[in-house]
Order: C-alpha cells, then sequence, then structure tokens
C-alpha cells in the first residue's frame, strides 16, 4: 500500500500546505494511522480513501493548531497587514477622491466651447481618430487636434487645481519647442 500511494499522496498534501516536510510528515502519520486501523481489526475496503480522508482530517487539525499557536507553522506564510488589503482605488478615501476629481472633469467638460466638447467628447470618450471626428464634424483634422488640445490642457488644470499642484509642470504635458531658425 505504500508504494502504491505515497507519491500520490504526498503530492496531494503538498498542494495543501505549500510544504513538503510538512507534507511528508502528514503522509507518513496518515500511513501510520491506517496501518494501526488494519492492526485494531478495522476491515478496510478502500485504503486509497481511507488515506485521503485521514490526510484531510490531518490537515484540518494541523491548521488549527497552528491557529492557535502565536508563531507562525513551517507551512503558513508570514503575510504582511498590507498584503492583505484591498486594492487601494476600493478605500473609501481613495473612491472619494476619485469620484470627485471626475467630477471635476466632467464640469470642465461641460464649460468647453460646444464644438471643442464635441471634439473631445468624439475623440476621448467615442474613440474616433481626429479624422474621423473631422470628417464627422465637417472640419479640418487639424481644427480637431487642437480642440482636443484645448480640452486636454482645460482638464489638466482643472485637475492641478484639484490636486493642488497648480503651477507644478506636468512631464507628459511639457510642450515641444520648434528650434528657431
Amino acid at each position: 500500500m505504500f508504494e502504491r500511494y505515497y507519491r500520490e499522496l504526498l503530492n496531494f498534501l503538498a498542494r495543501k500546505v505549500r510544504d513538503r516536510e510538512t507534507a511528508a510528515d502528514l503522509a507518513q502519520e496518515s500511513f501510520a494511522r491506517v496501518y494501526a486501523a488494519e492492526r485494531n481489526g478495522v476491515e478496510v475496503r478502500d485504503p486509497r480513501a481511507l488515506l485521503y480522508q485521514t490526510a484531510r482530517n490531518l490537515v484540518t487539525d494541523d491548521h488549527r493548531r497552528s491557529e492557535t499557536r502565536s508563531e507562525p507553522g513551517p507551512h503558513d506564510a508570514v503575510v504582511e497587514p498590507d498584503e492583505q488589503a484591498g486594492p487601494e482605488a476600493q478605500e473609501p478615501e481613495a473612491a472619494l477622491a476619485s469620484r470627485q476629481r471626475f467630477e471635476a472633469i466632467a464640469a470642465v467638460i461641460d464649460t468647453l466651447p460646444p464644438r471643442c466638447r464635441e471634439a473631445f467628447l468624439c475623440v476621448k470618450f467615442d474613440g474616433l481618430s481626429h479624422a474621423e471626428t473631422a470628417a464627422r464634424m465637417g472640419i479640418a483634422t487639424k481644427t480637431v487636434e487642437m480642440q482636443v488640445q484645448i480640452a486636454l490642457e482645460a482638464c489638466w488644470a482643472a485637475l492641478e487645481d484639484f490636486d493642488g499642484t497648480a503651477g507644478v509642470p506636468h512631464p507628459s504635458r511639457a510642450r515641444k519647442r520648434r528650434p528657431t531658425k
């Protein structure tokens, strides 16, 4: 029985406890208990099933014992509290700040001139290219580019005001200067 089921049971336990040494100890204990049951006259019709049930019970017992100990067992991973926290975006403060930033941007978009707002929404929200937006609006592609740029500048300014970083240059907004001749 040992030769037939040991490796299979060991792999099963290693997946459960995530520590090969602990898994080996639990596998050995499982076999010892099944052999003891046979020696005591218990009829074992399916030794594999009994081994697995015994192993599952031992994993549960080991887990309970390790929870009551103040120090982690060999198969318990030490987890820092920050690793157990959910995504930062789901924290109440972050969610509120995100909502407020969204509302600030929405207010800015609402105050844009109609053609500027239309171009911006087509490009940024509808996913149209500048050329597609120009064709839809009946204006030049260069005009769409300019209108989208104006809207983006207004949005960035609103975010800087909201974040309290007004006046601090933002690297993604740095204008590229053309070399003078």
